[in-house]
């Protein structure tokens, strides 16, 4: 019997970005964030800083935190 390999998808953590209103989760997201992230213009937008360069996540879309420390944005459905 073959033991299990590990996915090759590399996952750690993930933050949901939350309404703009939602300011409690908001100060969770840019303390998670760090340096990593940056307000944008439009309200509940944010820029986070990812292995292929800048990204734009907004409400609703994960931000996922790999295992090897890099910002991914995964989008929810209904954005393009």
């Amino acid at each position: 019997m073959k033991a299990a390999r590990n996915p090759a998808f590399d996952h750690g953590a993930a933050l949901r970005v939350p309404p703009a209103h939602d300011a409690a989760n908001w100060r969770k997201l840019w303390m998670w964030l760090g340096d990593d992230g940056r307000a944008t213009d439009e309200a509940g937008v944010v820029e986070v800083r990812t292995a292929n360069g800048p990204d734009v996540a907004r409400p609703g879309d994960w931000i996922v935190l790999s295992v090897a420390g890099v910002f991914h944005v995964a989008r929810s459905a209904g954005w393009a």
